[in-house]
């Protein structure tokens, strides 16, 4: 059953399935607790329910929280949907595994903070508005042995996502690499991108990667 994505809502792309797949991986206990931050549509808090797990997806937007519960009440899983930024209506909670496919694409404009639908993709001059603050909080998050699945774009920087993960004492490496054609954000900023730096001028493709970070015993 495909979820439903009202408008504004960001719809699962090659990112959600490249961390659905990282998911699948993962050797979980009926009953694992999990925590999907930037739900969205809640598509991959549906697939941690299915695989038996104690679900809590969170997201910022009311409209993502509406379509999470929506799509959850649709599919006859129970998943505890709750709205707020990032790790703040779970504090004091840990979790055996964290998901996160939060906004990762570097934007022009300064520090302007996004607003509306690309709330789900903007992510602030060099991507990592909320990417850095994830490796900052993550840890106290996870339960000993936690496991936390991140999803980003390698305009983005995945090195420093690992350095900062393996500073905070996660064991962190890139376990999946996707490449992708270019969707409608990046092509409309593919100039800018590629005066920065960020593209070289023969790119004509994006990498999405996943990072598998895990607290150790």
């Amino acid at each position: 059953m495909n979820p439903l994505v009202p408008p504004g809502v960001y719809a699962p792309q090659e990112d959600t399935a490249l961390l659905a797949g990282a998911l699948s991986d993962e050797a979980l206990l009926v009953g694992a607790a999990v925590l999907d931050v930037g739900t969205g549509t809640g598509a991959l808090a549906l697939a941690a329910a299915r695989l038996g797990c104690r679900v809590t997806a969170v997201d910022v937007s009311r409209r993502a929280v509406y379509a999470a519960r929506l799509n959850a009440a649709r599919a006859g899983l129970r998943v505890r949907v709750l709205r707020g930024n990032l790790f703040d209506p779970v504090r004091g909670e840990s979790f055996d595994l964290v998901l996160a496919n939060p906004p990762y694409v570097p934007a022009p404009g300064g520090g302007r903070r996004p607003r509306g639908a690309a709330r789900a993709w903007d992510a602030g001059h060099d991507g990592r508005l909320v990417l850095d603050r994830i490796c900052r909080e993550v840890p106290a998050m996870l339960s000993p042995g936690g496991v936390l699945l991140l999803v980003q774009s390698a305009l983005s920087d995945p090195d420093r996502t690992v350095g900062q993960l393996r500073a905070a004492g996660l064991k962190a490496a890139v376990t999946r690499r996707h490449r992708i054609a270019f969707g409608p954000v990046v092509r409309g900023r593919e100039r800018w991108l590629r005066q920065r730096g960020l593209l070289a001028t023969t790119d004509d493709e994006e990498e999405l990667v996943v990072v598998r970070a895990e607290l150790p015993v």
